[in-house]
């Protein structure tokens, strides 16, 4: 492949990333539940709108601004899934009175308390979920908490209880089909178990949220639950590709990188694409195969195998030859491309303002905008 842009870029491979898409919608729509995709990992409209034209019912958003954005572009069904703060308050507060249907998350009885307040003093009402804990990956409460409850409970008055929401996060640790589904049946029963506590103490509850993609991709049934949410599956990555739950060739996101000098005294290959381009993730590092910064491949992305990207500096990508002496730089002369698949697709994309999509029909690369901030 032959193309002429300015590198580091950030490469999009269509094809994949609708065939991504097409295989999470067809699976929830399967098991009977709306599907809500997590829009963090793209940030980025066009992608937004295809996950929407192939079945999804709203977004997810991870901040404020990808709400605001999203909006703005005319998606009106958004929930925020990072537990709000007080300082966050007044800009939900806009978004509210300008129309957006925004679910917000808490997780304490203070935030629940303050948010209830800050809607009554506004006269609105917030509808929010409950954050749970079905595996002690991060924030929530656990189902058989009395604390659930009393969150529960001080939702009233400017702010309305909607539903409990929960993330298995703790799935990206896992390796085999049998321990994914165990944990996509913990992270069902655990949520549904906090949902019908609420309803035995009286409150309705609405929605049952959970999600990660790869739970999305190996719950056996959904009972109970009424949406799912997942995100990195529109691109997936090297991590998921360890977890098992894509292969390598599934992998949409790629940075096309020049070579731009060598060490041959090290068996070395310097490149323009260092951890700025790729960031500092290196997810694959507790899995079977450690790809350091990435995977290296040729132009048209196919792997050498011989290639290790083991070290980074700010600007430079450092890649160590692994095979038989070759002479380096007559191989991959100064100005030659090469392509490196990323550890985790969020936090590359994270690097990058746009997107360089390669078409499905093969023409030129078109560009599309991502955002980034608060």
């Amino acid at each position: 492949m032959s193309l002429s842009l300015e590198t580091p870029a950030l490469l999009l491979d269509e094809a994949r990333m609708q065939q991504n898409i097409a295989r999470m919608q067809q699976r929830l729509s399967a098991l009977g539940v709306a599907f809500r995709p997590h829009v963090k990992t793209s940030k980025c409209l066009e992608v937004a709108r295809r996950q929407l034209a192939a079945g999804a019912q709203g977004i997810t958003v991870s901040t404020l601004k990808e709400a605001e954005q999203f909006f703005e572009a005319g998606i009106n069904d958004i929930l925020y899934a990072a537990a709000i703060v007080p300082n966050k308050l007044d800009h939900a507060l806009r978004l509210l009175r300008a129309g957006l249907r925004l679910t917000l998350l808490v997780e304490s009885v203070a935030m629940a308390e303050h948010v209830a307040r800050h809607g009554a003093q506004n006269r609105v009402c917030y509808d929010v979920l409950i954050e749970v804990d079905t595996d002690g990956h991060r924030s929530g409460i656990a189902p058989a908490d009395p604390l659930l409850l009393d969150v529960a409970a001080n939702l009233r008055g400017g702010a309305r209880f909607k539903g409990v929401m929960t993330h298995a996060g703790s799935s990206y640790d896992l390796r085999t089909p049998e321990a994914l589904a165990a944990m996509a049946e913990q992270e069902r029963s655990r949520c549904v178990d906090a949902a019908e506590r609420l309803r035995a103490a009286g409150h309705a509850c609405e929605v049952v949220s959970v999600g990660s993609t790869p739970t999305a991709l190996s719950a056996v049934h959904l009972e109970g639950v009424t949406e799912v949410r997942a995100g990195v599956y529109v691109f997936f990555d090297l991590v998921m590709a360890g977890v098992g739950v894509c292969r390598v060739g599934d992998i949409a996101l790629s940075v096309l990188c020049t070579v731009s000098g060598h060490r041959p005294d090290q068996g070395w290959i310097i490149t323009d694409a260092g951890w700025m381009a790729m960031s500092r993730d290196r997810g694959t590092q507790k899995q079977a195969r450690d790809y350091g910064y990435g995977m290296v491949c040729d132009a048209d992305g196919n792997a050498i195998a011989e290639l290790a990207f083991d070290q980074a500096n700010q600007e430079h990508g450092v890649l160590q030859w692994t095979g038989a002496e070759i002479d380096l730089a007559a191989r991959y002369p100064v100005g030659s491309s090469l392509r490196i698949v990323p550890n985790h697709a969020c936090a590359t994309g994270a690097q990058h303002p746009f997107y360089y999509v390669l078409p499905q029909d093969g023409g030129a690369p078109r560009k599309w905008q991502r955002f980034s901030g608060w």
